[in-house]
């Protein structure tokens, strides 16, 4: 019985071990983790949503900030997207911009987004003003969107 025991123990971790790269390797990572302080001081963890490609290749995070009475989309470090011509960041009523809409350029219906500003830079952190007239409740994400010829570059779904 003994033996039996300290082989079960012996045995089951190293087959663990060897089958773990494997495991990991298959996980496909769609959101980050980001810790956050609430008011309170309380370190939390929220999921941080990730740019997904639609006309080019877009990735990176993107959060919502608030300071003071005003709120930002806030692109992250990692955030980047090939360059175009009249690229915006827009907010567009769907979660799921690019699964909702047609390849290869994903266009989008007037009404259904509002315009913030235009695209600052095709790389790095970023902060874009929500108007303070926007609902952002109203809004559930957020996307490069090519003005000239109505085409998604990426979106991103917001925190809710």
């Amino acid at each position: 019985m003994k033996r039996t025991a300290i082989i079960a123990f012996s045995v089951v971790p190293a087959i663990v071990a060897m089958m773990l790269p494997d495991v990991c390797a298959m996980i496909k990572p769609t959101q980050r983790l980001s810790n956050h302080i609430d008011t309170s001081g309380q370190l939390i963890a929220m999921k941080m949503p990730m740019f997904v490609s639609g006309e080019h290749p877009t990735s990176g995070s993107v959060s919502v900030v608030k300071e003071g009475e005003n709120k930002y989309i806030e692109f992250g470090e990692d955030f980047k997207t090939d360059s175009g011509p009249d690229l915006f960041v827009i907010l567009h009523k769907n979660k799921d911009v690019i699964g909702t809409t047609k390849a290869p350029t994903h266009s989008i219906k007037e009404g259904d987004y509002v315009t913030l500003e235009p695209l600052k830079k095709v790389k790095g952190k970023q902060r874009y003003k929500i108007p303070s007239e926007v609902n952002l409740e109203n809004y559930k994400s957020v996307a490069i969107w090519c003005r000239q010829f109505n085409a998604t570059f990426g979106a991103a779904t917001l925190p809710q």
